[in-house]
């Protein structure tokens, strides 16, 4: 009874709530709008924020010479995170049976594992910095902790899963899956769809007035 709940009813809910939310959420930034700016411009603004979006992909050296460590981190998280969501087997073989689009080539499961295990390492160490860092631990509130904790804990329970010799652990995956659905828009994992607005709005401004931003 449980398992058709979480893997019927309560997937169409958390789904519904991820896409409402997110687009709701992009829609209100659209909707704010930006001040207009009457000094000639010196440059084109729509150049300008697409090569912040692109320039920002790669830490300036000022910054890695400064938090090496946190740089590192957050490339092996966040590369490795993509990796797993886009190229695992089995996440491959979710989304063509439930949303029914062409397979593509997935990992062999050593590098599946291996993948694993450097995104884990990277969140660990971003959060033990998040923590540790007077400056971090200031700014973080209970929501940067329940993010990550949250992630920690669908990937975990995703390894375990890989077993396949209990139901239980599968469904235990998507469980929290769903609730990370559902706690994606209304947190700061917004960051996912956002950063595209906010670099594209600091490259833009800051080209009109031609400065490399």
């Amino acid at each position: 009874m449980f398992t058709d709940f979480i893997d019927g009813p309560f997937w169409t809910f958390s789904v519904s709530v991820f896409a409402i939310g997110v687009i709701w959420r992009l829609i209100s930034i659209i909707r704010l709008g930006v001040p207009g700016d009457l000094a000639v411009p010196r440059e084109d603004g729509g150049a300008g924020g697409m090569r912040t979006i692109l320039s920002r992909f790669m830490a300036r050296p000022a910054v890695r010479k400064r938090a090496l460590l946190i740089v590192v981190a957050g490339y092996m998280f966040h590369v490795g995170l993509f990796a797993l969501l886009f190229f695992a087997q089995p996440h491959i073989d979710f989304y063509v049976d439930r949303f029914g689009v062409p397979a593509w080539a997935g990992m062999p499961r050593w590098l599946f594992i291996l993948t694993a295990e450097i995104t884990f390492a990277g969140l660990i160490m971003a959060w033990l910095y998040r923590v540790m860092h007077p400056v971090t631990r200031m700014l973080s509130g209970i929501g940067e902790h329940t993010a990550s904790w949250l992630v920690f804990f669908v990937m975990l329970t995703g390894c375990l899963a890989l077993l396949e010799q209990y139901d239980s652990l599968r469904v235990l995956h998507f469980f929290l899956v769903e609730l990370l659905l559902i706690y994606f828009p209304f947190s700061s994992l917004m960051h996912t769809f956002t950063f595209a607005f906010s670099r594209n709005y600091t490259g833009a401004t800051m080209g009109r007035r031609g400065v490399d931003a």
